[in-house]
């Protein structure tokens, strides 16, 4: 499987990143599935809603959140591909916490972001029986 991340869409993943900083920020990958590769299209943040003084290395979402961006990628004519979020002062690889709470068939890229800047973004995806990531190539698109 291959990661497709156009140029535009990588931006505003990053530059929201970025602005979350020092906590964790995150949000839904949104596009297609066309065969062995995963294209983003776009991206939507998400505000992070886990306890205030935990951000810093946690990041949540509410379920109204999931419903609500589902229905604006079908409004789209996308679809929920996966998720993203950031590592504030810390390698872009899953943590366990990351791993317990993944779901299957979904991508994740992951970012490290060091003093306000992202310096890395890395894809993967839970393997079948949840016991770890696997690295997914992450490809640029125009």
């Amino acid at each position: 499987m291959t990661v497709v991340l156009n140029e535009a869409s990588r931006a505003r993943l990053l530059a929201s990143l970025e602005e979350a900083y020092p906590n964790e920020g995150g949000g839904f990958l949104v596009g297609t599935r066309q065969g062995e590769q995963v294209v983003i299209e776009d991206v939507l943040p998400i505000p992070n809603v886990f306890e205030e003084a935990e951000q810093f290395h946690r990041y949540a979402m509410t379920p109204q959140n999931w419903a609500t961006m589902e229905d604006k990628a079908d409004s789209m004519g996308l679809a929920l591909v996966g998720y993203y979020h950031s590592h504030p002062d810390s390698p872009a690889i899953p943590s366990e916490y990351d791993r317990v709470h993944a779901l299957p068939h979904f991508v994740y890229l992951i970012a490290s972001v060091v003093q306000a800047r992202a310096v890395s973004l890395f894809a993967y995806e839970l393997v079948d029986d949840r016991s770890t990531f696997k690295e997914l190539p992450l490809v640029s698109a125009s």
